[in-house]
């Protein structure tokens, strides 16, 4: 099944529109979850000590790219998949030339005379 050269470049084109967005949200999310820690804007914030908000805000910036990139994955998991065949033709021309002899082939025991 061969599909038209407009929808194989419509299925990159949103392949690779996906790609952007997950890379956007990869750096975008984890910037903004330090931006709210230490603007305090996020709730309960203001209770944490200085070494404490830095560590919480740093865990969950790297849990949030790790979402980003699950989340990445799940939508690559659910792209179609069309089985590539390849063409009639092409595997009738490869299969007749492997099997064409090249030319006589020396035995074993003219490849050892050979050797001595």
């Amino acid at each position: 099944m061969f599909l038209p050269l407009s929808f194989r470049l419509n299925m990159a084109a949103a392949v690779i529109k996906k790609f952007f967005i997950a890379s956007m949200f990869m750096w975008i999310a984890p910037l903004a979850i330090l931006y709210g820690f230490n603007h305090n804007l996020l709730p309960g914030s203001t209770n944490l000590s200085p070494h404490a908000m830095t560590l919480v805000s740093g865990f969950v910036a790297v849990i949030s790219v790790n979402i980003v990139i699950a989340f990445y994955i799940y939508m690559a998991m659910k792209e179609p998949v069309d089985k590539h065949e390849p063409d009639p033709k092409f595997l009738a021309d490869a299969k007749a030339s492997v099997s064409q002899p090249t030319g006589k082939a020396p035995t074993s025991s003219e490849s050892i005379k050979k050797r001595e």
